[in-house]
């Protein structure tokens, strides 16, 4: 089972950035996907952004197109997320997943995610 720990949260004044990043533990990392998703206090988890397992596709929720960036870097099990432009409702925990179940999809299915990290506090203050 991988294992994924997130870093690189915060406290951010609205308008600011912030890099998330998400460290794997699995040699098999560049061979699936990679997302990003939120749960802010009394909200159900929603999906952020993904990553193909090469990186050429990606996807993201409406709410952050334009202002998140999903990348990866395979060779050091690495998936980041720069949020640009965040607003105080960008605030919740932010947790990295796996879909650990399907190698080498060149499509992203948000219910497929199935491998999680602890998640990491990202606070945007107004």
């Amino acid at each position: 089972q991988v294992q994924l720990v997130e870093s690189g949260g915060g406290l951010v004044q609205a308008g600011g950035s912030l890099r998330l990043s998400c460290a794997a533990s699995d040699s098999a990392f560049g061979s699936y996907a990679m997302a990003w998703f939120r749960q802010a206090p009394g909200k159900e988890r929603e999906f952020v952004a993904a990553i193909t397992w090469s990186g050429l596709n990606t996807d993201y929720a409406d709410s952050v197109k334009g202002r998140f960036t999903i990348s990866r870097e395979n060779a050091k099990k690495m998936v980041y997320l720069q949020m640009n432009s965040l607003k105080p409702e960008d605030t919740a925990v932010y947790y990295c997943a796996a879909d650990i179940s399907h190698y080498y999809s060149n499509y992203i299915t948000v219910a497929d995610f199935n491998a999680w990290g602890q998640g990491t506090q990202v606070t945007v203050s107004s």
